[in-house]
């Protein structure tokens, strides 16, 4: 039995190990937004078509981490995060060697790949070490890599970037990502032999849980939602609230420190009542983009609610793939990889629809009211769980259930 001061335990250092290699890959996501125009005249394509060096790592990322998942069901995990960063480091590789964009582009596919499985089984490997009662938690530290990476890896890539040009930014990603293989290589936990592998069959099980693909529209829509916003927040900052070009990257700065705390907060709350969490954070999220509308004009306020959409915002990350995790334990990568694609699929579908509006008649405002209502459509989902009472517990979600199950899946 648990003891009840289990949730105020030490993470496993393999947690603080997967943290550092999601702010290396998150890095590398939103780093190239900076570079595009460096990008577009070394490679000799317009920026619009350097844009689609994003476009093509959100599908990888989409395709493939269920895709990745499945593939290596068979493989120790330990492998699999070994082999991950190896294969992002290639990618990186050969992109910072090509002179064709079209090389550039397959690379940018290779490297979402090793993302997105990365990702997927980082956030198995992390909610197992920490155990059923930490698994929000430990979800919360690990994401803070991302909310890290936003704060200082993207400014700091972006920066450095000017100096040595985006192919040393590249040579530097595929050097840490070596080094981040070795490390992990060495220190996370070993397998044991002659415990039973999760099968593919009950990997692809999880596909028939309905509470898991409400969960997963829950996080495409709220996921989405703000990052509508965010993803055209400088025109926002400078067109309609007058704020100085370079000021904007110091509001940004203060997204990427909420974001980072509101990891860690969500992943703490999380863990006692994960779907209290979840509509808190769609809840705060629809209401802070609906106050932007109005007081986007202002500087202070505006200042303070893009804070706060970076705290309520990536609180998603923290909560959903443990809540995935729980719903679909028959094969815990595949769920937590269905996560990262939902994610993606958010990001997606939002920035289309919200380019969409700041081109039409709404103008500046367009992003955050598509934002607002993908959050508030985000909440419908959660309360479907809510009343299907889907997180009490069952003899089959039982936390030692669980637990057995991951332990299988990770050969541990």
């Amino acid at each position: 039995m648990k003891s009840p001061a289990e949730p105020k335990a030490r993470l496993p250092f393999v947690v603080l190990l997967l943290a550092a290699g999601t702010f290396l890959m998150s890095t590398t996501e939103f780093v190239i937004a900076g570079l595009l125009p460096d990008m577009a005249a070394d490679l000799n394509v317009s920026v619009s078509q350097a844009g689609l060096l994003i476009t093509a790592f959100a599908v990888g990322m989409i395709v493939g981490a269920p895709t990745i998942s499945v593939a290596t069901v068979r493989l120790p995990k330990r492998l699999t995060l070994v082999l991950s960063l190896l294969l992002f480091a290639v990618g990186h590789i050969v992109a910072a060697l090509s002179p064709a964009f079209e090389v550039v582009l397959i690379a940018r596919v290779v490297t979402a790949l090793a993302t997105g499985a990365f990702l997927s089984v980082a956030a198995v490997v992390a909610t197992s070490a920490a155990g059923p009662s930490n698994a929000s938690r430990a979800m919360g530290v690990m994401m803070s890599g991302m909310g890290l990476a936003i704060v200082a890896g993207v400014p700091l890539g972006s920066f450095v970037g000017q100096a040595i040009g985006w192919r040393g930014i590249f040579w530097a990603l595929a050097v840490l990502a070596l080094v981040a293989a070795a490390v992990i290589g060495r220190f996370a936990q070993a397998e044991q032999a002659g415990q039973q592998v999760v099968t593919l069959r009950s990997q692809l099980g999880v596909l028939r849980e309905g509470k898991l693909w409400l969960l997963l529209l829950a996080t495409a829509l709220v996921s989405g939602g703000f990052l509508a916003a965010y993803s055209y927040i400088s025109p926002l900052l400078t067109d309609r609230t007058g704020v100085d070009e370079a000021a904007v990257p110091l509001l940004l700065v203060g997204f990427g420190i909420g974001a980072l705390l509101g990891t860690v907060v969500a992943g703490r709350t999380g863990d006692r009542a994960p779907l209290g969490t979840y509509l808190a954070i769609a809840g705060g999220s629809a209401l802070v983009l609906l106050l932007l509308i109005p007081l986007s004009p202002f500087v202070v306020p505006t200042a303070v609610l893009v804070i706060l959409l970076g705290f309520t915002g990536m609180g998603v990350t923290a909560i959903a793939t443990p809540l995935a995790v729980r719903f679909g334990h028959s094969g815990p990568s595949l769920s937590a990889a269905l996560t990262v694609s939902a994610f993606n699929v958010g990001i997606a579908a939002a920035t289309w629809l919200a380019g969409l509006a700041l081109d039409s008649s709404l103008g500046t405002t367009g992003p955050s009211i598509v934002g607002a209502a993908m959050a508030i459509a985000g909440i419908i989902p959660l309360l479907i769980l809510a009343a299907m009472r889907a997180t009490r517990r069952t003899p089959s979600s039982e936390p030692d259930g669980i637990e057995k199950t991951l332990e299988r899946e990770l050969l541990v």
